[in-house]
């Protein structure tokens, strides 16, 4: 008999018609996974192997549009779940009413470190903030929940095991020997998603809010792709090529196939040979081995739409150029990709490659009609791990380290920047200054197009903290554009809070860092930002999660932070942000 290894996952719902779903899972063996609805709807899909383990993405077809049903998981006929004796309702799927005026609800986040604390009594870094959304979803199943859940990278930490990880990693081999006590393989991959995503509280929220996902760093190795010279270095290592193949292989079947649409999986070349083949192990490593030799071999941003809600997931580490002298967070063909996205629906021309930004360039309409042409979309989310606008501090000094590792000060001070930027993690949007004005360009091209959002948030994590930081477009070289902007970062979901980093993090944003970082832009001989911002929220430090509420052009943001109860009884959320903005 079949089992149930891992899942199910709830990936999708079909907000176009309301009557559709995916649902992924793992199952020991090889057999015919089903998803069977209470309403009657449901769907079947054979499994197919990976280093001898057994996946399957089901189909569920037949729902009907503004209902929730629950529904079963069965292989080769026998039901594996709902789990027996579960303490949580049954896993649904719920669908929304297209064409109505029905709020959006996107919870987001990153960096969940998923290691069980050794003291079920006490987390060391505190309780974990999915669990505590999980356990308070639970408890009211008939309050409002999030429509999609966006975790932002840093699902799984390859460089930073558990300490039940790495015994049952020395199980295997010497961890004397590199990468010691981080993963190697893709068989330790799927360890670290076992830990991660058989959590009780995570697996039912994942069975029942449809999630999206992107990588970061740690779903890797900390600070993956930060320059050419680092590129260099991890693959003169022995194990590194073996590390970056199973992290792009586990990702394509964990992460990505899920974010796909079912038209998407279904014109999907990898997709459809790994299931006609006995084992599609082969084909994944040579395309996890083309996609790591060359950032414009595959694309693994996406777009979601969400009603009126357009979610644009733009990947920020696989897709960089790192050459010095043309450094770039995304290729030029993905940053097109990104900037048609986001064009399309709000009038004027997607734009050409580079992203033109000035007045009367192509994609940047130089009169744009006044308010009140309709759009496509009323609401714009640029899900990127690494956020656009950083405390000043760290923006400035990223800056002033592109600059000087570029040459622009001397051989000398370029071997100096180098070994700042890997040691400081200085890899943000700022430390590729050409990118930062590429999406800056296109938040203003869509904000100012004839048919602009309402409001344009830029939703990122990575950073250990939360902020919300606002642009001023006073100084923009033109019209600004009509859309409220946002950068919301939030993180982490469940990881440690340094001193050092709260402290860092404060001194970013005061007006001491702000006027050190013009002199470090200074000495770099970079030139004045055409673009400055103010924090408007924040920072807040602890493990948290960030919802919107979409609903015709407003937008509602909270922030709620999971904290210990002093009552006992576990955690709760704590609401510590609510805000309103209209466009």
């Amino acid at each position: 008999m079949a089992g149930l290894r891992l899942g199910p996952l709830l990936r999708q719902v079909d907000w176009e018609t309301g009557t559709g779903a995916t649902v992924w899972v793992e199952a020991d063996r090889a057999c015919e996974a089903e998803v069977r609805c209470a309403d009657g709807a449901g769907g079947t899909a054979r499994t197919w192997q990976i280093a001898g383990h057994h996946y399957a993405l089901i189909p569920v077809t037949g729902l009907r549009p503004d209902t929730e049903t629950a529904y079963r998981v069965l292989l080769d006929g026998e039901q594996v779940w709902p789990l027996p004796d579960s303490p949580f309702p049954d896993s649904t799927i719920r669908t929304p009413a297209p064409g109505t005026d029905a709020p959006v609800r996107v919870a987001f986040g990153s960096c969940r470190w998923a290691a069980p604390p050794s003291d079920a009594s006490h987390d060391p870094v505190g309780p974990d903030a999915l669990d505590t959304l999980a356990q308070a979803l639970a408890r009211a199943p008939e309050a409002p929940r999030p429509d999609v859940l966006v975790l932002l990278g840093d699902q799984v930490y390859a460089d930073e095991t558990s300490a039940e990880t790495r015994r049952w990693l020395a199980g295997r081999r010497d961890l004397s020997e590199p990468p010691g006590e981080q993963v190697a393989d893709y068989e330790e991959y799927t360890r670290l998603y076992y830990e991660s995503w058989l959590d009780p509280e995570v697996r039912w929220l994942l069975s029942t809010v449809p999630s999206c996902m992107i990588f970061d760093d740690h779903d890797v190795i900390d600070d993956w792709n930060t320059s050419e010279a680092w590129q260099r270095r991890m693959r003169a290592t022995p194990w590194w090529r073996e590390r970056i193949l199973s992290g792009l292989m586990s990702y394509w079947v964990h992460q990505h196939l899920g974010n796909l649409s079912p038209a998407e999986l279904a014109a999907d070349p990898l997709y459809a040979e790994v299931r006609a083949a006995e084992d599609g192990t082969e084909a994944l490593r040579e395309f996890a081995a083309r996609a790591d030799a060359d950032p414009g071999y595959t694309r693994w941003s996406y777009r979601r739409d969400f009603g009126r809600t357009r979610l644009l997931m733009v990947d920020t580490r696989a897709a960089r150029v790192l050459e010095e002298g043309r450094r770039a967070m995304l290729t030029d063909k993905e940053f097109a990709w990104v900037r048609e996205q986001a064009m399309d629906g709000v009038g004027g021309s997607p734009g050409a490659p580079g992203f033109p930004g000035s007045p009367g360039a192509p994609g940047f309409p130089a009169d744009p009609e006044e308010p009140g042409t309709s759009g496509s979309y009323d609401h714009l989310l640029l899900g990127t791990s690494l956020p656009w606008l950083l405390p000043h501090f760290v923006h400035d000094v990223e800056a002033w380290n592109a600059s000087v590792c570029g040459g622009r000060r001397g051989g000398r001070w370029a071997r100096i920047a180098e070994d700042l930027r890997q040691r400081g993690d200085l890899e943000h949007w700022a430390a590729f200054p050409e990118s930062f004005d590429a999406l800056t360009d296109t938040i203003a091209a869509v904000g100012g197009a004839p048919g602009a959002p309402a409001t344009i948030s830029v939703l990122s994590g990575d950073v250990h903290h939360a902020y919300v930081a606002t642009p001023d477009w006073s100084r923009w070289p033109s019209r600004p554009p009509r859309s409220q902007v946002r950068q919301l970062t939030c993180s982490p979901v469940h990881n440690s809070i340094y001193a050092s980093i709260r402290l860092g993090f404060r001194f970013g944003w005061s007006a001491a860092g702000r006027a050190l970082g013009r002199a470090f832009r200074r000495h770099g001989r970079v030139p004045h930002p055409r673009l400055s911002w103010h924090k408007t929220g924040g920072p807040w430090f602890g493990n948290q999660l960030m919802t919107l509420t979409l609903r015709g052009r407003s937008a509602h943001l909270r922030l709620d932070q999971a904290q210990s109860d002093p009552a006992g009884g576990g955690a709760r959320l704590v609401t510590a942000l609510e805000t309103d903005w209209t466009g």
